[in-house]
Parts: C-alpha cells; structure tokens; sequence
C-alpha cells in the first residue's frame, strides 16, 4: 500500500544525505517534497500541514544543523514525528471483562464479517481466548449464512440467528448464551448501511446499551482513502469507537486513511487486515508501521511470521537432514510450502531492512511465485520412491510426470538436472564436516528468535536451499539455467548489448 510513498520519501532523504551540512534553505526544499508526497499519498491535508511544521522545528535545531550527520538526523526527526501521527504505540484490546464484548460497526462492504471471523482466530490463536460469533446483521443478504461459515471453517462457536429476529435482540441473547456456555470473548457483526443514515445509528446505539460493550471497534475500507477517516469521525461521533480496524492493506491504495485515521478522529488503529486468509490480520504496531514506510524494513512482523506460521520441530529436522546432506525433493516441497506460508516473496522482501533498494534494482522482474507452483506441481506428480530417490526417473517416468503436471519433459529433466547439481553443491560445501555457514545478512541484521533451520537464502526465513532465480543467487530447480522470469532474461540480454555498444564507443 505505501509503495509509492516510500520511493518518493527515499528519493527525499537521498538528497538530504548527500549534502555535508544543512542549511535552512535545503531543509525547506526538502519539507516541501515531504509535503507533495504526503498530499499524493491521500492524507488529509490539515495533517499533512501539522506534520511538516512538527519536522520543520525539530529539523532546524541547532542540535541538526551542527550535527556530523545532519541528513541522518533529520531522517530520524521524520521516522520519530510519523510515529506519532500513527498513534505512538500499538493499543491492546480491553478484555477485562467476562465476557468481553467487542461491537464491530462500519458501512456496508468494509470487510466486517470477515474482519469478526479473523479476530475470533486471532484471539483463540494468540490471547487463549474462547470467542463466540454473533451474527446480527438482518439486512444483508446471507451475511448471517457467511459468518456461520466461516465459524465452521473455524471451528468456532457461533450464535444461531435467522434474518427474521430483531439485531439488538438478537445481541442481547448471545450474551447470555456466551455466559451460559462458558464463552470469555462475544463478537458482535453488526449491520451496515451504503452510507450513514439515522436508523442505522439508533440501531448501533440501542445495541450497545444493552451489551455495554469494552471495545466498539470500527472497520474502515483503507481503499476509500479519505473517505474512511471522515465515516470514522462520523461513527465516533455517535458510538465513541475505542479503535478502528483497516481491512485491505494489502491493495494498491495510497495509504493516506492509515496515516490520517488517528490525527482526525482521535482514535487509534488497533488491526489491519493484510489478505484475504482468515489468518491475515495483524496488530497494528506505529513504530513498525513508520519503518515500512520509510523502507527501514519490519524486522519483528518477519520474526513473528515465522515463529507463528512455521513448526519449529519440523525446521529442527529438516536442519538435521542438512547436516547430513540428505535434502530430498519432498524436503524440497515442504519448503516451497513453508515459504508460501509467510506469504508473497516480494512482500517478505519489504519487511527485511535494506531490501527495498534491490526491489528497485529488479523493476519489473516478476518474483518466482508461479515458478514455485509450476516445480510444486511437478513434484507432486513424482510418487513418494520417486521423491526420495530421483535415480529412479528413467524417459517413461518423466513423460508420466509431465503429462500428470502439465508441462513438458523438458522441463521435468531440468528440474532432476537442477535438483542433482544442488546435491552435489551441497555435499561438496558439507565436505563431510557438517552443515556450511549460510550466507550471513548484513551486520545488525540479525533475526534472534527464529526456529533451527530458519537460515537459507541470506537469513530469509525458511526460504528453499537454491531458491533465487536472481542475480547472485543460485537457481531454483526446474527454472532455465540462467534463473528468473523471461522478464529477467530478457533485462540481462539487454545490460549486455548496452555493454557492447559502449565498448564500441
């Protein structure tokens, strides 16, 4: 979502970092492109005004001004003030009570069955919690037959509500029902409108008078912009919200509601929905947040990620078996599965400091998602001895192979041929005395905390040994030699024709 923000923001403090000394003149130039960039990224321009005023103070101390590194300065002055306009620190839930009620309110298509199903796996995963669904929106059309999905899916307790009972009814008597049965956290899914209208508010209000909820959170579509932080404001207004939840994240908005939410209503943003997995929703941290946008990396969302998605026993074996240089393609497999896991390649990228640059660096080159599905697939196809033992492919079961994943017999020997020359590298750097050293990250980079067997790829957790496809680093097998997308190929082909033409010259 703050991609464009972060290229213009860097291009910002490069400039800033090349000057030896500041002056107020260089500060000024630089505070209005902060300015421009933050007006294009959609926040609201009072906060956008209050935001550059609050650097502009602190940029021009004398403190900055004398310091050996003024432009480090003033890029720290940036990071300290945007997280105090995302709202300091992260803010936790009020569970205090038993059962806690959380109220979910927002329009109509802001995401809020789906965000109540999310936080109920949310807090039965991380808080221990027992929650229980409520279904009361009446109006929508199967909206009542979508939670109680999802809670199947989930296998979580959910109220049996029909679209003929009234919503504050309805809400009153899962209370009860949560208590009788032992349930700690009700969720309430509460009715929306297209727009705000009064009978809606009644509606709201006369809920929570009877549930006397401890959070009333409000859900905010991120890619309606400004217009999500003036609902909110409007929402507060009537049911005073204690946080709001921003669904989508992970679209192509601007980020300007994320960045304005807090300063115009007041209230802070207390989860984001980042996918459409029921386990994507995250807590929102300001100070991490901050570091995104200003391309420092998220080092502590990439270990949780790990440590939340990926079994530490299952990575202890498969460190085990490298040890032993005994890494199979069904070790291969499983993996691409727990790459997968930690969601999209270029989205673990942005959360590694210092990353964003190569992200630049490769443009359009595509990161190797549909390579790894097209090497799953074929491997897939291979029957378990097969796995374990790729001697055993002989012609007949390459082309059983391709026919059974929908590619070529090309493309199955090279994947074997890959696979066999990745052993052989393997055994080689082993050299009988155990597991090599990955290729370390860049000093303070460490990642204390992750599971054994969590290294791979400079540090990038679970990432496959020879899963690249980019340059400097080995190719995944089943890719072409050479590595990456045909966009790549295609971009090397073209730096070494430029090449030539300059000896040329």
């Amino acid at each position: 979502m703050f991609d464009s923000l972060t290229d213009r923001l860097d291009d910002v403090f490069r400039k800033i970092r090349g000057h030896a000394r500041l002056t107020e003149e260089n500060v000024q130039a630089a505070l209005r492109e902060v300015r421009l960039a933050l007006l294009e990224a959609d926040v609201n321009f009072k906060v956008v005004k209050d935001f550059v005023e609050r650097v502009r103070e602190r940029a021009m101390g004398q403190d900055v001004l004398k310091s050996l590194t003024p432009g480090q300065q003033v890029v720290k002055i940036v990071h300290d003030e945007m997280i105090e306009l995302l709202g300091g620190q992260a803010q936790e839930l009020d569970l205090s009570a038993t059962p806690a009620v959380i109220m979910v309110v927002g329009l109509q298509g802001s995401g809020k069955t789906t965000t109540c199903a999310k936080l109920a796996l949310k807090l039965r995963r991380e808080f221990k919690r027992r929650p229980y669904l409520v279904p009361a929106d009446v109006y929508r059309p199967a909206a009542i037959d979508q939670l109680h999905k999802l809670a199947t899916q989930l296998d979580i307790a959910a109220y049996p509500s029909t679209p003929d009972q009234n919503p504050v009814d309805i809400c009153a008597a899962a209370l009860e029902e949560a208590r009788r049965t032992g349930h700690d956290v009700v969720l309430l899914d509460t009715a929306g409108r297209l727009h705000i209208d009064g009978t809606l508010m009644d509606e709201l209000s006369a809920i929570k008078a009877r549930t006397s909820p401890g959070e009333i959170l409000f859900v905010a579509d991120a890619m309606t912009g400004q217009d999500a932080v003036t609902v909110a404001a409007a929402f507060n207004e009537r049911l005073d919200v204690t946080g709001v939840v921003l669904t989508k994240m992970d679209g192509d908005a601007r980020g300007g509601a994320a960045l304005s939410v807090r300063q115009v209503t007041g209230r802070a943003i207390k989860f984001v929905g980042t996918g459409e997995k029921v386990s994507d929703l995250e807590m929102f941290y300001p100070d991490r947040a901050a570091s995104r946008i200003l391309g420092m990396g998220d080092i502590l969302t990439l270990i949780e990620k790990a440590q939340t998605d990926v079994d530490a026993e299952e990575a202890a074996a498969m460190e085990r078996k490298l040890r032993k240089a005994q890494f199979t393609l069904e070790d291969f497999r499983t993996q691409m599965r727990r790459v997968k896991k930690l969601g999209s390649l270029e989205g673990l990228l942005k959360l590694i400091p210092g990353m964003s640059q190569i992200r630049k660096q490769l443009g359009e080159v595509q990161m190797p998602e549909k390579e790894m599905a097209r090497v799953e697939a074929i491997i897939n196809s291979m029957t378990k001895a097969e796995r374990e033992t790729p001697k055993l492919i002989n012609t007949s079961r390459r082309e059983r192979i391709a026919r059974g994943s929908g590619v070529t017999v090309l493309e199955v020997s090279q994947l074997l041929k890959n696979f066999a020359q990745m052993q052989k590298m393997m055994q080689r750097m082993m050299g009988g005395k155990g597991m090599p050293s990955m290729p370390k990250m860049p000093p303070g980079m460490k990642m204390p905390g992750l599971p054994p067997g969590m290294g791979g790829m400079g540090g990038m957790p679970g990432m496959p040994p020879g899963l690249g496809g980019m340059d400097g680093m080995p190719a995944m097998p089943g890719a072409p030699a050479g590595g990456g997308s045909k966009a790549a190929r295609a971009a090397a082909k073209k730096k070494k024709e430029q090449r030539k033409k300059r000896k040329k010259r």
